[in-house]
């Protein structure tokens, strides 16, 4: 599932591409990518249409295109969502769900989605976390990149919550955009296993995790995301590349960069963990 490097590129590209205009027509081609705007797809296209749209915007794994007035745009892309632009006439893609056209008549705004777990809806906005947002996501917590987040909150729930680390940073009500792959790869950074018990941790060492998870995620986003296949892309339909540059997700039996010793695979969550025994000792008290 997209992260929030990820979500950043596409956000990016909609920036470029969407923001300033005014919807002509939207296009409703499969139910399911609209479940979550409840009146249906006829008021989903009416709601939209002669709406100018603003700067695109993220928080997490979520992203919203703001329309003048009070509403937005809310998508995620759930596992297999691509939001691509396409000049008008363009065969439609195999599994077309939404497509957007402006006034213009420059290129249009598609949403693609192959498995239907991603979704898009229009809803007014809210205010949580210090900014405004989309009222359905107005209990996600802030994500690490955010203006107002709130480090010190962080580093105090996150100590409170009396679970293991790495549970406690896919915990989307406590810090948002942190998935299975950069969870990894900033406990990896911060010399963490993800078993350790978060009431354990110093404030330094949280400060030094929150800061590796920005590291890794900066670093992914300047390499256009991580892509496993051909599901994640950008706007323009391009694969990112920062798979080549993980130091331990997916590289089981591999040797880590730091120390040399092979990289192990745990069961998590129905999910893989991935670690590195001599750097990331398993804490004892959960050791099996």
């Amino acid at each position: 599932m997209p992260e929030l490097p990820e979500v950043e590129v596409v956000r990016r590209g909609l920036e470029r591409w969407v923001s300033g205009r005014v919807v002509a027509h939207a296009e409703v081609l499969h139910p399911r990518a609209i479940r979550r705007h409840l009146p249906g797809a006829e008021e989903f296209s009416f709601r939209l249409r002669g709406r100018t749209v603003g700067v695109a915007e993220r928080r997490g794994k979520y992203l919203w295109l703001p329309l003048d007035g009070s509403d937005a745009v809310l998508a995620h892309l759930g596992m297999s969502g691509q939001l691509l632009v396409v000049e008008p006439g363009s065969p439609p893609e195999k599994h077309l769900r939404v497509r957007m056209s402006f006034t213009d008549g420059g290129p249009e705004l598609r949403f693609v989605d192959q498995r239907t777990f991603g979704h898009v809806l229009v809803t007014p906005m809210a205010h949580a976390s210090g900014r405004a947002v989309p009222e359905p996501i107005a209990h996600i917590a802030a994500d690490p990149f955010e203006e107002h987040f709130d480090e010190a909150g962080f580093a105090r729930r996150l100590r409170l919550r009396q679970t293991e680390i790495k549970r406690a940073l896919l915990d989307q009500s406590l810090i948002s955009g942190v998935g299975n792959i950069y969870a990894d790869e900033a406990l990896w950074r911060a010399r963490l296993h993800g078993a350790r018990p978060t009431g354990a941790l110093t404030g330094p060492k949280i400060a030094e995790l929150l800061a590796a998870a920005r590291q890794v995620m900066a670093a992914a986003l300047s390499e256009g995301g991580t892509s496993f296949d051909s599901l994640y892309v950008n706007v323009n339909g391009e694969s990112g590349y920062f798979d080549r540059s993980l130091a331990v997700y997916g590289r089981r039996d591999l040797p880590c960069s730091r120390c040399g010793a092979p990289i192990v695979r745990e069961a998590f969550m129905n999910r893989s963990s991935y670690s590195c025994p001599r750097c990331q000792p398993r804490p004892r008290r959960t050791a099996r």
